[in-house]
């Protein structure tokens, strides 16, 4: 057991760090009316951006499944449809 009382300090420190961060991120603190930051958000998004820059839409990803899959259209189809694995 005496072996142990090396861990009391960082424990103590622990538990001191998580009662601290639990007062200070409180329902409470800072809090906005919703009617007020819904009325901020509509007046940023209808100012003008400045000039040179441009609203475009995010390229759209190909999505991947992690799974290589060979093309089955093009030249090559009608060749690779004799083969069978083997």
């Amino acid at each position: 057991m005496e072996i142990l009382l090396w861990l009391v300090p960082s424990a103590v420190v622990t538990a001191a760090a998580m009662v601290w961060v639990s007062w200070a991120g409180r329902d409470g603190r800072g809090e906005v009316d919703r009617d007020v930051a819904v009325q901020r958000l509509g007046k940023a998004l209808d100012k003008d951006l400045p000039a040179g820059t441009r609203r475009t839409a995010p390229p759209v990803r190909d999505r991947s499944t992690g799974i290589a899959v060979r093309p089955s259209h093009g030249a090559g189809a009608d060749r690779g449809a004799s083969r069978r694995a083997g």
